[in-house]
């Protein structure tokens, strides 16, 4: 057998002992290719009232669950309760759906065990079209902002803005759109939506102000929290500009630099071990030092397509609406 022959058979058994390997993987953890029971109970029960454990869709309704009386006496009352949406309920729906799509799957294991050392997995993500978060739907987004459907805005900046997802939801009430991101692939979606894309180190030097500013689970990852936290401040318009700003509890800060995670240079350390004590640690400490008092906070989880193994992701989040201090 020639050796181009025998790298050939080489390469189709290792292909063969990858899609069986990953197979497996997925009979372990999803059961004969059954969808996670409570993914199930989401797709069948999600419009229903639940109001006890053992009503299906309970753990989803936990998402969103705080003791105000745990907040701060100056957070307490600027809690603001959401709940599972229909914007929500048909983002899982697509996910759950996307998952089951088998072969698409394996290619995109299989595509990102190749170039996952040489790629971060944000770069992967908008190669191969998949990975799209969700954070607010467009309701909860109006009722934290306590703005009105029809209600438009001048300029907004959306930092870190990934596919755009997200930023879609926002920009529908501004006239501009700006928005930044690291990842090229990404860059390359946030221009087929027509957003105007700033560099990382110029979206504060332009010589104009934002009437809203979000900052979506960036805090943590960013080498200099609360340096960006003071660039956001002088680049919103006096009196009116918000910072729409969401956090993932427990708050874990890591930066990612060359392929490991380090800590940032200015690590904000969030005391509290709940969700509650998080919070308010957050308002009453640090956002108050770099000039931001919170108008308005609540508790959602943080979405993510899921792949084969799983139907979603989800983290804990903290969403905040931040004013800057007279």
């Amino acid at each position: 057998m020639c050796l181009p022959q025998m790298r050939t058979l080489i390469f189709v058994a290792w292909l063969l002992f990858y899609v069986s390997f990953l197979l497996g993987m997925k009979r372990m953890w999803t059961g004969k290719y059954v969808r996670s029971p409570l993914a199930r109970a989401l797709i069948m029960n999600m419009g229903t009232e639940t109001d006890s454990p053992d009503s299906p869709g309970y753990e989803a309704q936990q998402w969103y669950h705080c003791c105000p009386d745990m907040l701060g006496e100056q957070v307490c009352s600027q809690f603001v309760q959401s709940h599972l949406d229909e914007d929500t309920q048909a983002f899982l729906r697509r996910s759950v759906e996307k998952s089951g799509w088998l072969f698409t799957q394996l290619y995109h294991s299989l595509f990102s065990s190749i170039f996952s050392p040489v790629m971060s997995r944000t770069s992967i993500n908008g190669f191969l079209g998949r990975g799209s978060m969700f954070v607010f739907s467009k309701d909860q987004f109006q009722r934290l902002l306590r703005i009105e459907p029809e209600w438009k805005g001048q300029r907004m900046l959306d930092l870190g803005a990934g596919d755009g997802g997200v930023t879609e939801v926002m920009g529908r009430h501004f006239h501009e759109v700006f928005a930044t991101e690291v990842s090229t692939p990404m860059k390359w979606h946030l221009q087929r939506k027509n957003y105007s894309l700033l560099g990382i180190d110029e979206w504060n030097r332009t010589g104009f102000q934002y009437d809203l500013i979000s900052c979506l689970n960036l805090l943590d990852r960013c080498d200099e929290p609360l340096q960006l936290l003071q660039d956001i401040r002088r680049s919103l318009v006096p009196h009116t500009g918000r910072l729409v700003l969401a956090a993932v509890l427990p708050f874990q800060p890591y930066i990612e630099t060359g392929g490991t995670w380090v800590r940032p240079k200015e690590h904000i350390k969030v005391q509290g071990k709940t969700w509650e004590e998080q919070v308010t640690h957050l308002s009453t400490d640090v956002f108050l030092k770099v000039g931001f008092e919170v108008e308005a906070v609540t508790r959602l989880p943080y979405l993510c397509e899921g792949d084969m193994y799983k139907d979603y992701y989800m983290l804990d989040d903290a969403v905040f609406v931040l004013k800057p201090q007279e």
